[in-house]
């Protein structure tokens, strides 16, 4: 009879017991602030640590030398995007139009930290900002053209925690330097024969900049023979001498805009160079030679991320997309002469408002909505779309990742259909279209407004996974990555040596 009364009265004591242990804990205040996660980072950034202007900015090492001897082959793909900023690849070498089964061969493959950085080439060398997670460091690295072996590397110490991955962009070779921008917004001179750090910056703690949800996507800008990042803090953008990293100019941030992932692109429009950048707030256009606010739009505001670059088109249109959380999907700008306001198009982003005290005279263009597109017609979630014979070629997030063709109207000319590329990377060489999807399928469409027509397909990565970072091709030689892995694949056509 006992046992039977223990066992009725045992569980409520338990929980009882429970509920006040739970009570007590509370009380503590063990569990601190609770946050909403974001699906997707493995580990979020803290940006109370990641903006600490308090944290002084690392100091590079000394450069370790390799094995590797710089390639004696000719050409250059020396930033993102290539020589014009525009995907598109005007090296003279003819390219293969057929494939065997196994595909083109691959002449070399190396290991790198996890990310997306992809190379920069020049003078046989292939550059690219890794992450050393051993070492806690960004690491530039020089590697042969030829075999991949390493020339030299060099870094600094940086804390980088996996946030789909930790490294992201494409540094810019110029002359005897090369510019890296690095996931926290460490920007570096390294001297690309020794691999010296000759300067070292923090956009965080000198100018004000706030790290992206996903690190800085950004890639440095060399137009010029200046170097134009985009910090968007105490300054919108600002103009470096490259080789000495002294400051040239600093453009406004009136409306408080926020660094996004996207890149600056350099613009010609009546008479007038510019650079047109994505904030959090809107795009704006600023002048290359004083760092003068020509104009601004609120009517492209950031919803969540925006990661592709603008794309500038013929008669002052510039076209913009992004994937994240956004009714629009895409849009055209129209720039004309002589603006009448400050504020160009639409209201000041929500919860911020133009600062007209720090801008003497309104500026001299503005930009007007040409049209829209719902994601459903066209969205990019990472890459940039390449203008091309008249027409966009790009790859949709919407449906799997299809390629399509668009006009400058944004009507469809034609898709992809079941062939799905994800977020994958494009470029154009040779008439031909270089397009891989998520898990390192590389395939080769002919880059033609009329129709899709693909002419071969190989498996490059097996296994592969997340192979989004930019394409690189410099005489024949096709540079692709993995979230850990870069191989060299050979694509030239009449290679005697095969």
């Amino acid at each position: 009879m006992r046992f039977r009364v223990l066992d009725t009265i045992a569980p409520g004591l338990l929980a009882l017991l429970g509920i006040v242990l739970i009570m007590a804990w509370l009380e503590t205040g063990t569990l601190g602030d609770l946050e909403i996660r974001i699906p997707g980072p493995d580990y979020p950034n803290d940006q109370r640590t990641l903006n600490s202007e308090t944290t002084p900015p690392p100091v590079a090492g000394e450069p370790i030398r390799g094995d590797g001897i710089p390639a004696a082959i000719p050409g250059d793909w020396p930033w993102f995007r290539g020589a014009n900023h525009d995907g598109i690849c005007r090296d003279a070498t003819p390219l293969l139009r057929t494939w065997p089964a196994e595909g083109p061969p691959a002449l070399w493959t190396i290991t790198l930290g996890e990310g997306y950085a992809s190379a920069a080439i020049h003078d046989g060398c292939v550059f690219v900002l890794d992450y050393d997670e051993q070492s806690q460091a960004d690491t530039m690295r020089c590697l042969s053209l030829d075999d991949g072996r390493e020339v030299w590397r060099n870094s600094y110490p940086v804390l980088v925690t996996r946030n789909h991955g930790m490294s992201r962009t494409v540094p810019a070779v110029v002359g005897k330097s090369v510019i890296s921008f690095g996931p926290r917004c460490h920007v570096a001179c390294w001297d690309t024969e020794t691999g010296t750090c000759r300067w070292l910056i923090d956009l965080v703690g000198q100018y004000g900049a706030t790290v992206p949800r996903w690190y800085a996507g950004q890639c440095p800008l060399i137009d010029r023979d200046q170097l134009i990042l985009a910090p968007f803090g105490d300054a919108m953008l600002i103009a470096l001498d490259y080789e000495t990293g002294d400051i040239l100019w600093e453009s406004p941030n009136p409306r408080g805009w926020k660094m996004t992932h996207a890149s600056v692109v350099p613009m010609e429009f009546e008479n007038y160079r510019m650079y047109v950048c994505c904030g959090t707030g809107g795009v704006a256009g600023v002048g290359a030679e004083d760092g003068s606010l020509l104009w601004d739009s609120t009517e492209w505001p950031e919803q969540f991320a925006t990661s592709p670059s603008p794309v500038p088109l013929p008669g002052g249109r510039i076209f913009l997309s992004s994937g994240y959380a956004n009714k629009t999907g895409s849009l055209m700008l129209q720039l004309t002469k002589e603006a009448d306001s400050l504020s160009t198009t639409g209201a000041p982003a929500p919860g911020t408002s133009p600062d007209v005290s720090r801008i003497k005279d309104p500026p001299p263009f503005q930009a007007e909505l040409a049209y829209r597109l719902t994601p459903k017609q066209f969205n990019s979630e990472q890459q940039t779309p390449i203008y091309y014979d008249g027409h966009l070629f790009a790859v949709r997030k919407r449906g799997g990742g299809q390629l399509v063709c668009l006009d400058l109207e944004g009507n469809e000319r034609w898709n992809s259909a079941g062939d799905r590329f994800g977020h994958g990377p494009y470029m154009i060489a040779d008439g031909l279209i270089y397009v891989m999807d998520n898990h390192g399928k590389l395939a080769m469409v002919e880059a033609t407004p009329s129709a899709y027509n693909r002419l071969g397909q190989c498996v490059v990565f097996e296994d592969g996974y997340d192979a989004w970072g930019p394409m690189a091709l410099v005489a024949g030689r096709l540079i692709v990555r993995d979230m850990t892995r870069m191989t060299c694949l050979d694509v030239a056509a009449g290679r005697d040596d095969r």
